[in-house]
This record gives structure tokens, sequence and C-alpha cells, in this order.
């Protein structure tokens, strides 16, 4: 089965608190989106990536795939003003009946086994959602009140959200609502059912300095391991 993998860095990262996308933040001297990259390359070698970039740093996306990567698998598009249509725009270059994977770029420390799981289980079922059970205790907020709902149903959802193209294909012709925070909400409001795998708990989305401050902890583990 072909193989695409969406990575979404369409955003500008304001959370951090730097003027740079934060997928093109150093880590160990190599940008953040270099290590997302190198991981699904390395995860299969018949591997085609999208790349969804803001605009006005195509050039700076372009000049990571020249220095470290095999320019004939990644391809690049514009992200848009929601991750619902940068995801849509990625998808218009899907050619082909596949497995596809989108990921959020700056979700760098993903494992190769994470990719092979979500593909196995994909194959199976159509799909496979990344997530973990919350350790956190959890409340649903309203205007005057808060209440305690049980840690135990809550999940912690994370990317490679992973679908076979007959699937979310035709599922980002719907219509975007505000609700779509992911590309598992978009299908299920295709009508259709989605599959949890479990997660990682390294795999951390990029976000406050904080995170970035962990990422290079973890990857001079892995290093020293």
């Amino acid at each position: 089965m072909k193989k695409y993998a969406i990575i979404v860095a369409g955003g500008t990262g304001s959370r951090m608190g730097s003027q740079t996308p934060k997928q093109f933040l150093l880590l160990r001297d190599k940008p953040v989106l270099y290590y997302t990259l190198k991981t699904f390359f390395d995860a299969y070698d018949d591997l085609q990536v999208i790349l969804v970039l803001p605009v006005d740093y195509t050039d700076m996306g372009q000049e990571i795939i020249d220095a470290w990567f095999d320019q004939d698998r990644i391809r690049i598009t514009a992200g848009g003003d929601t991750r619902f249509q940068s995801v849509k725009n990625g998808l218009e270059l899907v050619e082909d009946e596949s497995i596809v994977f989108v990921h959020d770029a700056v979700r760098c420390l993903l494992s190769t086994n994470l990719i092979h799981r979500c593909y196995e289980q994909t194959l199976e079922t159509g799909s496979a959602i990344p997530a973990l059970a919350s350790r956190d205790s959890v409340r649903i907020v309203s205007e005057d009140n808060s209440d305690a709902i049980d840690r135990n149903t809550v999940m912690l959802i994370q990317t490679p959200q992973t679908f076979h193209s007959k699937l979310i294909v035709p599922a980002f012709q719907i219509d975007y609502k505000d609700k779509f925070t992911d590309e598992a909400t978009v299908v299920e409001a295709f009508g259709m059912k989605v599959t949890l795998v479990e997660g990682e708990e390294q795999n951390i989305k990029l976000t406050r300095p904080i995170d970035m401050f962990i990422a290079e902890r973890l990857l001079e583990q892995s290093v020293n391991a």
C-alpha cells in the first residue's frame, strides 16, 4: 500500500515567544522539522512526504530538504488559515489509494515504532489515532461552575493520525466547522468511527519554551543510550 505523510508545519508558534516558527528552531544544532522528517523517512523507504508550510517560510523548508533529504520524496504545499485548510491542501497532493499519516511537524520525538503501529492498525480498521490516558484530574468548566469527571474516560490525543485515503480524502470535502480540532473530528463528522492506538509519552508537541528544554534532554538521552 502506498504511504503518504502530510507533515503540518503551517503555524507561526506565537506561544513559543520566538519570531521564528517553532518548526525551524534548533535542537542539537538541527531544526525541529529535521527530526520529524527523518523519523518518517526511517520508518518506510517507500513513504512520500507532503510538507505543509507557511507561504513565507517555504524557502526555509526547502533549505532543510536540500541539506539533508532526498528531494524526490518530498513535495511542499502552502498552509491555510486553519489546520483543516492546511491538511486539505496537503490531501490535494495524494494521488493514489494509500495510507495517509497526518502529523504535527513539532511532534519531533515520535518513534518509528509508533508509525508502524499506526500503519498496521489502519490497514485493519481504516484509521489509527494515537492516544494516552490522562494522568491528571480533569474538570469541565462552564460559565459559573466546574465539574469533575472521571479521568479514566479521558484520552489525550496525539499524531500521526492515520487513515486510509478512502476515508480521509472525501471527509475533507465537507464544510469546515470550529469543532474540527484534528483530523479525527473531521472523519467522525463525515460519519465514520476512528480507532485509538497507544500513543507515546515522549511524543510531545513543542508549544512553549519548556518543551524545547525537555526535547533537548530527550534527544541527548537517545543519543547516549
